[in-house]
């Protein structure tokens, strides 16, 4: 099999930029010509092993980077955005949105940016009875939609705040961090209490009382206290990171803040060190990590898909969470795996069956048509309100690498992941997916021309050319 070759002008520049160093200091240290620089940092050559050997050398820079999921999440991005039938005329070919993707990666954004607003229009025009009498409705991403992008193009990894989430939990007396981060409030002068009330959390600046429900498990109650821990205690840290993102609204760096105290929280009660060395132990077996740290199958899912520290990454995953109606209410990904941005997702995917099979492992082999394989875990999981009259919340989640990653996973054992025919075909939505004889397609593709017979029906009403 021929060696994919490696193109990174992108990650060159950046990091020479970083530096400080002029194309030609650049060059003399990479122990290369300045022309040969020039043409790698504009993709027209291959970087090659002398150079990469050269900034691992000289620079201490983690080579892992310069083949960072950006550019692959944002071929996919572009491609689902321009199947849009706004976009008239051929598609761009795959390896033209690549090229986009490596050498103007900022462009791409923008074209990505622009369909956001011309979708968000469309949506209120659509709406009238909703965007009538409005006076703040303008173009501008949805708050969330800024949000969840940010932390998508982070590779939901954010490294100040997960090291100082880490220290705190290493400092923490005994490695308790629930009992840590009560001392810390303490300290500060903040009466915790926990009592038999329907919200999960509530901390009142004035009184200085923060109130946590006991109806809530103990992994939850321990993760809201370190969240408004975080909130409170390390505001300094959060803004900082915060004014790196450039939100375009003051709601989008509100939601983004709490994001960052989230991801505190996680980061805390999983340290970065202590879970990665723990998940190779066990080969990743959710149920004895989350025994293990006090936290519930959902947390160490989604703290397995953050493990992106650079020099001592974890397998790359993907996390998702969708509701019983199929809408994805969480995603992360360190895989090239994209999901759909607008619309359902593959119904194909095992993680849809989780709420069939109540307190089952569902395990998948699957490959998307880019040919890429895949091993996919989900199960559902339940988030009881504690009270009878309370509402019961229903998630499945969906946990996921790449086969090659497959046997340090102790849910693939005994799977047959050499065998062509084991992978089931999924997409990322019917809308953009090439797979002609799909029997759960719910819409045509829109990049395909479509044939229809009156005197003929096969797997669909219509044939895809």
């Amino acid at each position: 099999m021929a060696v994919q070759k490696l193109y990174a002008g992108v990650k060159l520049r950046e990091l020479r930029g970083r530096l400080g160093l002029t194309q030609k200091s650049f060059a003399d240290k990479l122990g290369v010509s300045l022309p040969y620089l020039n043409q790698m940092e504009n993709n027209n050559r291959p970087v090659s092993t002398t150079v990469v050997l050269s900034l691992a050398q000289e620079f201490g820079f983690d080579v892992t980077e310069l083949q960072s999921g950006d550019e692959a999440r944002l071929v996919g991005d572009m491609r689902e955005a321009l199947a849009d039938p706004v976009f008239t005329g051929p598609a761009p070919s795959i390896a033209d949105l690549r090229l986009a993707a490596s050498n103007a990666p900022a462009l791409a954004r923008a074209l990505l940016d622009l369909h956001s607003a011309y979708r968000q229009t469309h949506e209120r025009l659509a709406s009238l009875d909703e965007a009538l009498g409005r006076e703040d409705a303008r173009l501008q991403p949805s708050p969330w939609e800024e949000v969840r992008d940010f932390f998508h193009y982070c590779d939901n990894y954010i490294d100040a705040v997960d090291r100082a989430a880490e220290t705190f939990a290493n400092q923490a007396p005994s490695g308790d961090v629930r009992l840590a981060a009560l001392r810390l409030l303490e300290g500060r002068g903040i009466n915790v209490s926990f009592e038999d009330v329907p919200t999960t959390r509530h901390y009142d600046a004035e009184t200085r009382k923060l109130v946590i429900s006991r109806r809530s498990n103990q992994a939850t109650q321990t993760f809201q206290l370190l969240l408004q821990m975080a909130l409170i205690t390390k505001e300094d840290l959060i803004d900082a990171t915060l004014d790196f993102a450039r939100f375009q609204s003051p709601e989008a760096r509100s939601i983004a803040k709490v994001g960052m105290a989230n991801y505190f929280a996680g980061a805390a009660l999983l340290p970065y060190a202590k879970f990665l060395s723990a998940a190779q132990e066990t080969r990743h077996d959710l149920e004895r990590l989350a025994d293990r740290f006090g936290a519930s199958l959902e947390q160490v899912a989604h703290r397995l898909s953050t493990l992106q520290r650079p020099g001592a990454k974890g397998i790359p995953f993907f996390f998702v969470r969708v509701d019983p109606a199929g809408t994805i209410t969480k995603r992360h990904s360190a895989t090239t795996l994209q999901f759909a941005r607008y619309g359902g997702a593959c119904p194909l995917w095992n993680v849809h069956r989780a709420f069939e099979s109540p307190n089952r492992w569902l395990r998948q082999l699957a490959e998307t048509p880019d040919g890429i394989r895949y091993f996919c875990l989900a199960r559902d999981v339940t988030k009881s309100g504690g009270a009878f009259d309370a509402p019961t919340r229903r998630f499945a989640i969906g946990l996921g690498c790449e086969v090659r990653h497959a046997p340090a996973l102790v849910y693939a054992d005994h799977m047959d992941i050499d065998t062509p025919q084991a992978f089931e075909p999924i997409g990322i939505s019917c809308r953009i997916c090439d797979r002609k004889n799909c029997h759960q397609r719910a819409v045509p593709p829109l990049e395909r021309r479509l044939r229809v017979d009156p005197n003929h029906r096969g797997v669909l009403p219509y044939n895809v050319d």
